[in-house]
């Protein structure tokens, strides 16, 4: 060792990108991340992990990367300003509005960033709690909501989410998921390609049903083409046809749920004879499916966004847990099992009330689902006057104006705020909209435990606990977020969770930890508070934890540990038939008229890249180069020539919403009339993504329509897949250095 040159130390951690958690080596020397591998000796991910993990720190390490506070000038330019002022500024607006115009004039939306840190989504809360309002929205309105939704509704309880037992189970359909390249969702199932290609190695059956031969149809399994956006057809016929094939569990019936002659009555109408119309799968096709489900030992149906973000997604999750429940594949071996985390969640929850707020919104009369209001109504609650009116808006790890719908019409919306506040790594579109942006620690920065998903529920293929330390320290006044919602709530004058006792606790361990270990600025001690949670559900410490580099295995899970004293419902039934769900389905005649009068349009629906993840990675130069640097509109090669188009060509995509300009390229693994954009693009107004900002994409997602009448009444989710579009061949083509070629 030579000067200031410290040695090399390498850390065991775990990603924090996505569910995985996959297990990670990392190098650091003098504070910098020299480099990331994936750990082959951890228990659970055993050296996988995607590129997105093994290049992370090259976002955090961006020049791009925030570091000071900022705060909009007069001419709309950003300067540098203190903590103290920004704080203390915003903290004085707070104040002001919730005097003025009440709570609810303050809004909040959480993205999906602040859900894979254990602290921070729950301070988010609790600075909301202390000013009283109700206007939060999360990032699962684009995504998952109809999954909590629906659970409150049969099993009682919004987190309980039974997940497919693929050590074990004979059958398994995956329905609008490609867990190849976006990894499962509501499960952590590290190398899903190794274990989808175990699972059929020992023989047991798989369905991939989607638009497209995904990644994980080419690699297993036998893949059935759906027309977009009529999965609820689809579980409708496949429901009516297990009950016309026998395959109903009368002893599950009796003992565990209500409601199956209701289920009964409304199936009835939709054979597969009919809805073949309009899915486009044979219904020999569908009986052959049915008929291997039921004989198998243990099966299950699975579904991930591509349901979730087709329209009818509360509708088709609700009848895949029936099928799931009915067959008695619920609280199985090889079926689909309820996990239980460090505590069991689902009883804490309905006993504190927790996540189950009965709260409606002003816009649309639309039920909170786990606490949070659609983020299809944002700008509506923002531009709409009257009591409740949006005035101010926090917005902590996400980026609405790319992940939401009709990005166009809610940054008009924002432009409106009286205060609009980002917490991120990164000036990115919303944050440039932002009067102030607060720079945060990112995942590498910060101690942490695996968060709500796997640490509270179980959703773990493999069970196991791990504790990470920060690997880095801040490289400028980055804070973490924890700490910048204590500080609001001071300068608010509103305690954290609404309670003195709490703001006073907290603040005096932020003093004491800050002076003992001479932070540059006020934190809380991450790690006792991670610790203290550790204790309250009586784990391990998280010292002991660390001893642990490559995570502890925990306990497997239990089959029947679910029915008869987990279901969170009055009678502590399975609700087959709720009326909510049961009101909502009226709709279905008129829905599937309407696919058959569309037949012939063509069909919007998403597609995602190994190397980006939602808006994340595209300020990481490797991730973008090499003809990556934009996303294109992917077409049938039947459907180009229809259209006389050839590849680069330029085309008009247009909805009822909005329309874009964008290049076409051909994929002969899509069903024909179905059109597939990435998402996630379009940066080029971003001011503090200055990789990002150069690339070409457009946001697909403007295309998608906002507002009550749009929205899944149940879930109040947007329709971002499957969306019906014409396309309208523009002049011009990509010339080919600007495509990549």
């Amino acid at each position: 060792m030579t000067g200031n040159l410290k040695e090399i130390e390498t850390h065991h951690t775990f990603c924090r990108i996505c569910e995985s958690l996959c297990g990670l080596k990392v190098q650091t020397q003098n504070n910098q991340i020299l480099s990331v591998e994936p750990n082959s000796e951890h228990v659970a991910t055993e050296g996988f992990s995607c590129v997105k993990g093994l290049y992370q720190h090259e976002m955090y390490h961006s020049p791009d990367r925030l570091k000071f506070p900022l705060k909009r000038m007069e001419d709309g330019s950003y300067e540098k300003i203190s903590w103290t002022q920004a704080i203390d500024e915003i903290g004085a607006k707070v104040k002001q509005l919730k005097q003025e115009d009440g709570p609810d004039s303050i809004a909040m939306y959480v993205g999906t960033a602040a859900g894979f840190g254990v602290l921070h989504p729950v301070f988010a809360q609790g600075f909301m709690t202390g000013i009283g309002s109700k206007s939060m929205y999360s990032s699962a309105t684009q995504d998952c909501s109809n999954k909590f939704a629906v659970s409150r509704l049969i099993y009682g309880f919004p987190f309980t989410l039974p997940f497919p037992d693929l050590d074990n189970t004979e059958c398994l359909i995956i329905v609008g998921a490609n867990p190849l390249v976006s990894k499962w969702s509501f499960l952590q199932v590290p190398n899903p390609g190794k274990k989808l290609k175990d699972l059929e190695r020992r023989g047991a059956k798989l369905f991939i049903v989607d638009p497209r031969k995904t990644e994980t149809a080419s690699i297993a399994g036998e893949h059935v083409f759906i027309r977009p956006s009529t999965d609820v057809f689809f579980y409708l016929s496949f429901l009516h046809e297990l009950i016309e094939q026998n395959g109903i569990n009368e002893d599950f019936i009796k003992k565990h749920s209500i409601g199956i002659e209701e289920i009964k009555k409304l199936v009835s109408k939709w054979p597969a004879s009919k809805t073949a119309e309009v899915t486009g799968i044979d219904a020999e096709l569908i009986k052959r499916m049915v008929s291997t489900y039921i004989k198998a030992n243990g099966a299950a149906l699975y579904c991930s966004t591509g349901v979730n973000m087709g329209g009818n997604g509360s509708l088709s999750y609700w009848l895949q847990e029936v099928i799931n429940a009915v067959s008695g594949n619920l609280d199985k071996q090889g079926g689909t099992l309820v996990g239980n985390g460090v505590m069991d969640f689902i009883k804490f929850g309905v006993k504190n009330g927790i996540l189950m707020r009965k709260d409606r919104t002003r816009i649309g009369d639309f039920g909170a689902v786990n606490d949070a209001y659609p983020g299809g109504l944002l700008a509506d609650e923002i531009l709409t006057e009257g009591k409740g009116q949006h005035k101010a808006l926090f917005v902590t790890g996400g980026n609405p104006l790319i992940t939401m719908p009709n990005a166009e019409k809610l940054k008009k919306a924002f432009k409106k705020l009286e205060l609009l506040v980002t917490l991120d790594i990164y000036q990115n579109e919303t944050s440039s909209e932002a009067h102030y942006v607060l720079p945060c620690t990112d995942p590498l920065q910060r101690p942490d435990l695996p968060f709500i998903f796997p640490l509270m529920l179980g959703l773990q293929h493999s069970p196991y606990m791990q504790a990470t330390k920060a690997i880095v320290k801040p490289d400028g006044e980055q804070r973490d977020e924890a700490s910048i919602y204590l500080a609001l709530s001071k300068a608010s004058g509103l305690p954290l969770f609404g309670s003195k006792l709490a703001q006073g606790f907290f603040s005096s361990i932020q003093s004491y930890h800050s002076s003992k270990n001479k932070t540059q600025f006020p934190s809380l001690p991450q790690e006792a508070m991670l610790n203290g949670l550790l204790r309250l559900t009586r784990q391990s410490s998280f010292k002991k934890l660390l001893r642990y580099p490559n995570g502890r295995k925990g306990n497997i899970h239990k089959v029947g540990s679910f029915l008869g004293s987990r279901v969170m419902t009055e009678d502590q039934k399975v609700h087959l038939a709720p009326k909510a769900l049961i009101q909502e389905a009226k709709k279905l005649e008129k829905d599937f008229e309407i696919e058959l009068a569309n037949a012939h349009r063509f069909k919007l629906i998403t597609k995602r890249a190994v190397t980006t993840h939602n808006s994340w990675t595209h300020n990481i130069e490797r991730m973008t180069s090499k003809g990556r640097d934009r996303n294109y509109a992917y077409l049938h090669p039947s459907d180009l020539e229809a259209l006389s188009l050839k590849e680069y060509d330029l085309i008009d995509l247009s909805s009822d919403t909005s329309s874009i300009r964008i290049a076409v390229r051909s994929l002969d693994t899509l069903l024909p009339k179905t059109i597939a954009v990435p998402h996630g693009w379009g940066h080029q107004h971003a001011k503090g993504l200055n990789h990002a900002n150069k690339t070409a994409g457009v946001n697909v997602n403007i295309l998608a329509a906002d507002g009550p009448e749009k929205l899944d009444k149940i879930s109040g989710m947007a329709h971002l897949t499957g969306i019906l579009v014409d396309i309208t061949p523009a002049s011009g083509k990509l010339e080919p250095s600007w495509s990549g070629r």
